[in-house]
């Protein structure tokens, strides 16, 4: 598929890719680093499909300067990586651990030697474990160690790091870690769910307000949220008022306390059953509501919301997730190897949804965005046009949501290379760039060589 006929984006549109440390990383004991909660979890029997763990994963720790190389020759001018919180502070607080910090002043220099500009993501799920066994993210004082860690690494690369992202997805970390229980802690929580993604926010706040106390100069410090446009699966009351249920934990829980100022209308209606929300604390929303410099948008999927039976009937015993609601997309849309449904105009109405709904919106980069499918090396390539494809119709979804007013200011494609894709261990590749576990090798798919051409255009 060509690139010439793909429209024009904006004069210093930012074109980037995206990794996350715990899948990518591997070396999970080299130079201090602590362990973490998808540590642990990855290790428990049956947790991951195939009992796979990111002990080594890409082994980017020590290839880095491969990778770079890699990013150098895909002409991005960004990458997006996470800091891995155990290897700055192992036990979650107290001493820093400088070997730590070392690997990313080592990556973060080797980026800006090839031009590339670096975006930080403090927290990409890898909580130091010793922090969960003190109750994770279900308690305040998380939220204040993740401050103090922020506060550390800023300090040491702010000075070269000009964005600043602190937590990515806090649904997942929130809802798919302490309520679903499919990723790390692997907790099945009501109360305790909500807690965490409150202090989730919370931390965020605490975050944002540390590292602008002790800014380097331009810095800009925001937030990646995963959101879904959400749709009724039909016209029937009950599915819109499902989709209502759907957009308020999927989206709202963290965008209306963020971007309106106000905790979501209808939570108590929803979740008074399990939770009397006294996590919170009047001053939370001022702590949460520090000005954003910009709003990090990760997205892959529309959603589609069907009214359904709640799987536990005692309201009382419900995890936060279970709403009475399945996604039910079109029968006829295709779908990913996830197996996600593919509607690139689902990413348009997302974020003409955000600024419709948020007055103020802060500008927004597409900081993830991309599909798995099972690639195959054959004699030595991987052609994934079913990816350039999915590509080619979210590119121009942006920029049709440009054309209606949208401020997007970049795109970064999940994922640089294929990784540990959480509970799905090494299944499923998202990757434009192939990696042979066995080997290490990177082999650029067909993907990477079409992202190329968008880039340099």
């Amino acid at each position: 598929m060509s690139t010439s006929d793909l429209p024009r984006f904006p004069d210093g549109f930012l074109w980037g890719t995206a990794t996350a440390s715990y899948q990518i990383e591997g070396a999970v004991d080299a130079d201090g680093r602590g362990p973490s909660i998808w540590d642990t979890f990855s290790h428990t029997p049956g947790a991951v499909a195939g009992d796979d763990t990111g002990d080594v994963a890409c082994d980017h720790y020590h290839r880095y300067r491969e990778d770079v190389a890699l990013m150098k020759d895909l002409g991005v001018g960004a990458y997006r990586f996470s800091i891995a919180w155990p290897r700055i502070l192992p036990h979650g607080k107290g001493s820093v651990n400088e070997a730590g910090l070392d690997f990313y002043r080592r990556l973060v220099d080797e980026l800006l030697d090839n031009g590339i500009t670096p975006m930080a993501t403090l927290y990409h799920w890898d909580l130091p474990q010793p922090l969960e066994d003190a109750g994770g993210w279900r308690v305040r004082d998380t939220a204040e160690r993740f401050a103090e860690y922020a506060a550390v690494t800023h300090a040491a690369l702010g000075d070269r790091v000009p964005y600043w992202i602190t937590l990515n997805e806090p649904f997942c970390s929130a809802f798919i870690g302490y309520a679903e229980g499919r990723h790390a802690p692997g907790a099945r929580e009501g109360h305790g769910a909500l807690a965490a993604a409150h202090h989730l926010l919370v931390g965020h706040g605490l975050a944002v307000a540390a590292m602008r106390d002790q800014r380097h100069g331009t810095e800009r410090f925001g937030i990646t949220l995963n959101m879904n446009h959400v749709t009724p699966a039909t016209d029937a009351p009950a599915d819109v008022a499902a989709a209502g249920r759907a957009e308020l934990l999927s989206n709202r829980v963290f965008s209306d306390p963020l971007l309106g100022g106000s905790y979501p209308v209808g939570e108590h209606a929803l979740w008074g059953r399990i939770s009397d929300f006294s996590f919170r604390r009047d001053d939370d929303l001022a702590v949460i509501t520090q000005p954003l410099d910009f709003l990090g948008v990760n997205n892959y999927f529309p959603e589609y919301a069907k009214d359904a039976p709640s799987q536990e009937p005692d309201p009382r015993r419900r995890v936060a997730t279970d709403i009475g609601v399945v996604d039910n997309p079109p029968a006829h849309l295709p779908r990913t190897a996830m197996p996600w449904p593919v509607e690139a105009d689902g990413l348009r109405r997302l974020l003409v949804w955000l600024r419709d709904t948020y007055p103020g919106l802060p500008p927004v980069y597409v900081t993830e965005n991309g599909s798995a499918y099972p690639d195959s090396l054959v004699d030595g390539a991987v052609d994934d046009p079913d990816r350039i494809a999915y590509l080619d119709g979210h590119l121009r979804a942006v920029r049709a949501a440009i054309d209606d007013g949208v401020d997007v200011r970049g795109y970064f494609c999940w994922s640089m290379m294929d990784n540990f894709e959480w509970a799905y261990g090494y299944a499923k590749r998202f990757g434009l760039v192939y990696v042979d576990y066995a080997t290490q090798q990177r082999i650029p798919k067909s993907s990477f060589r079409w992202y190329q051409g968008v880039v340099s255009r």
